[in-house]
């Protein structure tokens, strides 16, 4: 019998950036893989904001589809947007109440693994603070015996960033100061999972989320990963970390 393995996430193309590698992984090894998204992310950035989280939602359908996941979620929540949102915002919604609605779901699914973000919401958006208590919670409430917290290795993105700026290669929505407290430090990893071989797999999810490639000012960084050549995608963005917890 397969094992079935909770992916969650804040906002549409959370997926691709963080965990899609190890998603198709999972897939490709009879693993059942459920993709969960709290929010449509209808306050990100893009060209046109007409019906953004309808797009984004077939955004994220297309994207699981590259991936083989099995099922995925919606699970309504208003995106708060990098500032905070409206009470209904997802970052306003009591954690228990939304850890209630997550934890359903864990035990619908047996799930016996849960993936949710770090400490520090990765970047510090709002929604994926959240995520992170509502996903400790949500695991405890379910009885899921493990989270993995997924993340990036703070010493290594910053190292990549600089490396990045003094060659004037850095999207310009990146710049290292933004990050020193982000993430977590690459003591506190305790998985680092090899995805190279899923990388066609995961810049096809990546792609799939083409309302964030554009919008906004300067180049995004979506945008900047997507033109790299396949060998240095695969360097690149051939590993994702994670911190687990034993629950």
């Amino acid at each position: 019998m397969s094992s079935t393995r909770v992916f969650l996430h804040a906002h549409p193309d959370d997926e691709a950036l963080l965990t899609a590698g190890t998603m198709a992984r999972m897939a490709a090894q009879g693993q059942r893989v459920v993709l969960v998204v709290a929010t449509d992310g209808e306050a990100g950035l893009a060209d046109s904001s007409a019906d953004l989280g309808l797009r984004r939602r077939a955004e994220t359908l297309a994207s699981a589809r590259a991936l083989g996941c099995a099922r995925v979620e919606f699970l309504g929540y208003g995106d708060s947007g990098i500032d905070g949102g409206a009470p209904d915002s997802f970052c306003a919604t009591p954690v228990d109440q939304a850890a209630e609605r997550i934890a359903a779901l864990l035990v619908e699914e047996r799930a016996d693994l849960v993936t949710s973000y770090d400490p520090a919401g990765g970047y510090g958006h709002p929604d994926h603070i959240q995520l992170h208590h509502v996903g400790a919670l949500a695991a405890r409430m379910a009885r899921t015996p493990v989270l993995l917290e997924a993340t990036v290795d703070r010493d290594l993105l910053l190292r990549a960033i600089r490396a990045a700026q003094r060659l004037r290669l850095a999207p310009t929505d990146v710049r290292a100061e933004r990050f020193l407290d982000s993430y977590v430090p690459g003591s506190a990893i305790t998985h680092r999972v090899n995805v190279r071989r899923y990388a066609a797999q995961k810049r096809a999810s990546m792609a799939a989320h083409a309302s964030q490639a554009s919008g906004g000012a300067g180049v995004r960084t979506l945008a900047a990963l997507l033109r790299l050549p396949a060998p240095v995608f695969r360097l690149v963005l051939g590993t994702e970390w994670y911190v687990r917890h034993d629950l």
